[in-house]
């Protein structure tokens, strides 16, 4: 990880006046007991698979993977200050599937959902608030009740 003064000037400005929103409401919710938990991923790597749309840079939409090819997943994510080369060599560092199904085999979990998700980290929040309602919407009516948000 690259420190904030070795960055470019432009990119540092850009980061030190991002902008967070601010998300009204109480977000919390009492979680189902454990065994009767369907978990999903969303992460922020920016993971597709390698036929599907590349992530643009700025982009808010999401990509599906399916469990059983998550193995298969590519990253678009490129930054200066992301480090890829974990990626590379054990997916679980940005997506961790296999931890999910070891949790899910030692009956910590009731299970893992069909299909996870990744966005494109470093996007506009604004544009992403949408795409995210929609994808836990998506998620909801799959019978997922509990996310992991992995942000990369």
């Amino acid at each position: 990880m690259v420190r904030m003064n070795d960055l470019d000037p432009e990119l540092r400005n850009f980061l030190n006046d991002y902008r967070l929103p601010v998300v009204p409401g109480a977000p919390w919710v009492e979680p189902a007991a454990p065994h009767r938990r369907r978990v999903a991923l969303v992460s922020s790597a920016g993971l597709r698979l390698p036929e599907d749309r590349p992530f643009g840079e700025g982009a808010g939409d999401w990509r599906a993977i399916p469990g059983e090819r998550a193995g298969e997943a590519v990253m678009d994510h490129l930054s200066v200050s992301h480090d890829r080369s974990g990626f590379q060599r054990d997916l679980d560092v940005v997506f961790p599937v296999e931890r999910l199904r070891e949790l899910a085999a030692a009956g910590e979990i009731g299970g893992e959902a069909p299909c996870h998700y990744s966005f494109m980290g470093a996007s506009d929040v604004d544009a992403m608030e949408a795409e995210a309602r929609a994808l836990a919407g998506r998620m909801r009516a799959g019978g997922v009740n509990t996310v992991v948000l992995v942000p990369v």
